[in-house]
């Protein structure tokens, strides 16, 4: 497949987990006739809905959201995969006369379309979630960012950020967080990476008896937290993205 044409509009959204990048979407989506391509590493696994805050059903039939649900949670999934199947849709989103959105916090996803990121055999058969892989490609990293893209960051105050995280933890163990961890254990068995996400490994933890309710949440808020900090870190020293402290 070639790269996407250079004049395609393209809107991306990014900052940490919580910051209410997804809500933030949604309302360019609807005032901008406007579809979403989601660059999370976890939302793109089937079943891992409650623990990953994957979109609700509602928001999916409102706005088209491309990029969900793409593989099985015991399938390997690449950075590589991501762009390609990220370039295929923001053709067909533009082609169609709507605006391509991509938002999301995993920041080695959203680079490699913001900047083009060329991939040999080895990266491709590598899992990428850790970026400290990409620095291995031999120059084939640039910093020049797409044309006719708009990059912007959702900034929150810390201690609003915690309580944000804390509020979705809550509202995640209601919305059965704990069934959907057992029942995805029970599929594929705990060794699999998508497992290893922070909620998801906490939960398992609890249901072994390793700790209780209580202890399994503060974790996965903890781990939540500690992920904020490294997207943060991440998107600070991109001069591409222009901040924003209010949604509005």
């Amino acid at each position: 497949m070639g790269s996407v044409p250079v004049k395609t509009p393209l809107v991306v959204i990014v900052g940490e987990t919580a910051s209410g990048k997804s809500a933030l979407a949604m309302e360019i989506a609807r005032k901008h006739n406007g579809e979403i391509i989601c660059a999370d590493s976890r939302t793109v696994y089937r079943g891992m809905n409650i623990g990953t805050a994957k979109p609700s059903a509602q928001d999916r039939a409102e706005i088209p959201h491309h990029l969900l649900d793409v593989v099985e949670p015991g399938e390997r999934f690449t950075v590589a995969d991501f762009k390609q199947l990220a370039e295929r849709s923001i053709t067909d989103i533009a082609a169609r006369g709507k605006l391509p959105i991509m938002v999301g916090g995993t920041g080695l996803y959203i680079d490699s379309v913001l900047y083009d990121y060329k991939f040999g055999g080895s990266e491709r058969e590598r899992d990428e979630q850790n970026p400290r892989h990409l620095k291995k490609t031999n120059g084939k990293v640039t910093n020049k960012l797409r044309p006719n893209t708009l990059v912007l960051g959702l900034a929150v105050e810390r201690d609003a950020l915690e309580r944000r995280v804390k509020d979705r933890v809550e509202q995640m163990v209601k919305d059965g967080l704990e069934d959907e961890v057992r029942g995805l254990i029970d599929k594929y068995g705990e060794d699999i990476e998508a497992l290893k996400a922070p909620g998801y490994k906490a939960f398992a933890a609890y249901m072994h008896g390793e700790l209780n309710l209580e202890q399994a949440k503060q974790q996965f808020v903890r781990s939540d937290l500690q992920l904020a900090k490294r997207q943060r870190t991440w998107f600070k020293r991109n001069k591409s993205i222009q901040w924003v402290t209010n949604g509005e």
